[in-house]
């Protein structure tokens, strides 16, 4: 069992409080989920040419006192990539300019115990092991801005408690994929994937299912496409929730064992396990709450 909860803003104005509006909707699934926690969220794209990365330090030696200034400068020695770094504790944000793959490869090779997390213009990510409340207040969820998100919480049925096996996962550039169930053939998924070059980082089931549905975004299917093949391939109880740059999407399996919600007003979209965590939300009680069908796609553009 575990939790899931997606934002997506349309008012710009409440764009600033992303992260103020979302903290509940994390705590308010606690018990689904105490395991570990995370986040991903989406704002203004950096222009072309600019990536950023989101960067994990817990799994070195120093941790916490990775020196996160030291590694940009031994990258812009190496590369030239005009890398500028943000850092909080574990975690850090890396902004780089030119070749993602050519970084992508620097940091395996001089730093391979670093984790990464996400990459592409718009994502930050953020998860780690913890209540929601702690890792909430670790990295500071209640600050974040931007157009849309997408969190979970963790209860480990299949999988160690270990950081990189918390949600969200990520794949490509800008993909990120939450979800709560469980998958009966990840196994056959990763063995269909693996001659196409695609690597796995962890044996969490969710890790399939996500590297598949970007596959298909990188082969070149809208992510209706994608999704309907996800349907077609992805065998098991779930409930899924994606974000793209632009896109937030919700699917459920034909028999929708996962328990899901969406509140939907003029000024956002928002998704939930559980009512609960929705009901703090402003005007929430003049807005079109409904639970999503079975084996239909939802997707909201940011």
């Amino acid at each position: 069992m575990c939790g899931i909860v997606g934002l997506l803003v349309k008012t710009p104005a409440l764009r600033e409080r992303l992260g103020e509006l979302m903290v509940p909707m994390l705590l308010g699934m606690t018990e689904r989920g105490p395991d570990s926690a995370g986040l991903a969220v989406f704002g203004t794209q950096l222009v072309d040419g600019l990536r950023k990365l989101s960067l994990y330090s817990g799994f070195t030696d120093q941790a916490e006192r990775f020196d996160w200034v030291h590694l940009a400068t031994a990258l812009n020695v190496s590369l030239d990539a005009n890398a500028q770094i943000q850092a909080r504790g574990n975690h850090a944000i890396l902004t780089v300019r030119g070749d993602l793959e050519a970084v992508k490869a620097w940091l395996h090779d001089a730093h391979p115990a670093i984790y990464l997390l996400s990459a592409g213009r718009s994502i930050d990510l953020y998860k780690d092991i913890g209540t929601p409340a702690e890792v909430s207040q670790r990295y500071g969820f209640s600050h974040l801005s931007g157009s849309h998100l997408v969190g979970h919480t963790r209860m480990a049925t299949e999988s160690a408690v270990t950081p990189d096996r918390a949600h969200p996962f990520t794949a490509g550039e800008d993909f990120c994929l939450v979800h709560n169930g469980s998958l009966s053939n990840p196994y056959g998924v990763r063995r269909m994937l693996e001659p196409q070059g695609i690597k796995f980082d962890t044996d969490n089931d969710t890790e399939a299912a996500c590297r598949f549905l970007e596959w298909r975004l990188r082969e070149g299917d809208p992510l209706p496409v994608a999704l309907q093949k996800g349907f077609e391939e992805l065998d098991g109880f779930y409930t899924f929730l994606m974000g793209t740059g632009t896109e937030l999407a919700l699917i459920r399996d034909p028999f929708a064992c996962k328990p899901a919600v969406v509140a939907e007003n003029d000024d956002y979209v928002a998704i939930a396990s559980e009512f609960r965590s929705l009901a703090h939300l402003p005007d929430v009680k003049h807005a079109h709450v409904f639970e999503p069908a079975p084996e239909e796609m939802y997707v909201w553009k940011a």
